[in-house]
């Protein structure tokens, strides 16, 4: 298939001088400690320093650990942003090897919700709590620009209570930069491309030609039109379990190093999935990435974009989740289902159906669970929206963030949207635990005036009186 990229578009994946460097870096422990130190000071790392991290053996690890421990905390503090995915339709054109919805995979229940059916997913999110979503499109010509911009439309339009969905994300095919603008006028947040494998002959391998998919640079290229398409606030993603996990993390780096060399806005978030078993779906099972490996790419990518969100989604395990927290993910789904209708159809939560689903779940725990345990944790739920509201994306996100100011927005704005939640949807346990951990923030507020704002916001959410308000 023959696309128009976007001007000046290059293959920008260097294989085999990524192969090299992992072919060749060796466990140098002063070398590994002098990248941390640099990554400590809140510096991006290059694909080769990147590059000498993932060669340090378990001792070095343990150092690697430490330090994106600190550095999340630096630059995060305590805070968890939680979200929601919402499947849309599943019909699909490519027929890519390790997925459900695949093309060839007759079993699948195909199917588009339609307007109705939409409007009581998001209402069902909204009776959970939710405000953030992201909305994920199988690809096919019934799923246009236009398909996509009114369903976000749509969704914003359901008010339901105290309760709307203030932000939302898509994970979509890639588009021209005509249609990416029409998505933009609709007011999405982030829209999520995952190239799935920087290795082309992979690539190539898990997406047969003559799909829309089969096109390795249309895809890489994706964000580059975004950009030309006006969105600047955009998420990066490798499928772990395709090939070399060593080298799609320093696909990852160069993908965001790219976007920073090139559009002045490196990723607004990175996701790091792994296989899942899937309906009728095939891969190589030899790639696949055991757990220990998959704590050190969320600490390697920790170090290597320290600005970056990094997602964990409810593929992984509730184990697997808390560990990677502590050291690397800021971003969280939960209360997720993944088959289509899933929110408002399916009554028994700890049961799967694959004829459904893109792929099986590790964690079906529902959302005030789940914020139970980040609660007990000492974590901050946090539903916040009001970067993206308030124009503060793209370069002027970056602004903010990387001299540190950020933080003076989110952890008031993070502290506010969760009691929000405890107000209006939470178990008394759990609006118990969080209130006193909000109390607890309040006190450490160090700005005497942003202080006294935050107090005033707190007794109004408190009282039932206003909702929605932010710094």
């Amino acid at each position: 298939m023959q696309h128009e990229l976007s001007k000046g578009a290059e293959n920008f994946i260097r294989a085999a001088e990524l192969r090299r460097l992992l072919d060749e870096a060796p466990e140098n422990p002063a070398r590994v400690r002098e990248i941390i130190a640099k990554s400590l000071e809140k510096q991006a790392l290059s694909v080769e320093e990147t590059a000498a991290l993932l060669a340090a053996g378990p001792a070095l690890t343990e150092e690697i650990f430490a330090a994106a421990r600190r550095l999340k905390r630096n630059v995060y503090g305590n805070r968890i942003v939680l979200f929601a995915p919402v499947y849309i339709g599943n019909k699909c054109i490519n027929n890519c090897a390790y997925c459900a919805f695949r093309s060839d995979n007759a079993e699948a229940l195909r199917r588009t919700l339609t307007p109705g059916e939409i409007r009581a997913q998001i209402a069902r999110l909204i009776d959970q709590g939710h405000k953030r979503l992201i909305l994920v499109f199988g690809e096919h010509p019934d799923y246009n620009a236009a398909f996509i911009a009114d369903t976000v439309r749509q969704v914003y339009a359901v008010k339901k209570g105290r309760g709307e969905i203030r932000r939302v994300n898509i994970n979509a095919a890639p588009l021209s930069v005509a249609d990416f603008r029409i998505v933009k006028a609709s007011g999405i947040g982030t829209y999520q491309i995952f190239q799935e494998t920087y290795h082309e002959e992979t690539y190539r391998r898990m997406h047969p030609s003559g799909t829309a998919k089969g096109d390795f640079m249309w895809r890489l290229d994706g964000l580059s039109r975004a950009f030309e398409g006006g969105i600047d606030d955009m998420g990066i993603g490798a499928l772990f379990g395709l090939y070399d996990w060593r080298f799609e993390v320093l696909g990852l780096v160069s993908h965001a190093l790219y976007l920073q060399r090139r559009h002045g806005v490196g990723p607004h978030t990175i996701s790091f999935p792994r296989l899942r078993p899937a309906q009728n779906a095939s891969f190589d099972h030899a790639r696949r990435v055991d757990d220990a490996a998959f704590k050190k790419i969320v600490a390697v990518l920790r170090l290597a974009v320290p600005y970056t969100g990094l997602i964990c989604t409810a593929r992984e395990t509730p184990e697997v989740r808390r560990a990677v927290m502590s050291f690397g993910v800021s971003q969280i789904d939960a209360g997720s289902r993944v088959e289509i209708g899933g929110y408002t159809e399916i009554t028994d939560n700890q049961r799967q159906y694959q004829e459904r689903e893109q792929f099986e779940l590790g964690d079906l725990r529902p959302l005030d669970e789940v914020i139970g345990e980040l609660l007990a944790d000492g974590y901050i739920p946090s539903f916040c929206t009001a970067c993206y509201r308030l124009g503060r994306t793209g370069e002027h996100f970056m602004e903010f963030a990387i001299p540190g100011f950020i933080k003076r927005f989110c952890t008031p704005n993070a502290l506010l949207t969760l009691q929000e939640y405890l107000s209006d949807y939470a178990t008394p346990a759990t609006r118990a635990a969080g209130e006193a951990i909000i109390d607890r923030e309040a006190e450490a507020i160090a700005d005497p005036a942003q202080k006294r704002k935050f107090e005033e916001y707190l007794k109004k959410i408190r009282a039932g009186t206003e909702r929605d308000l932010h710094f």
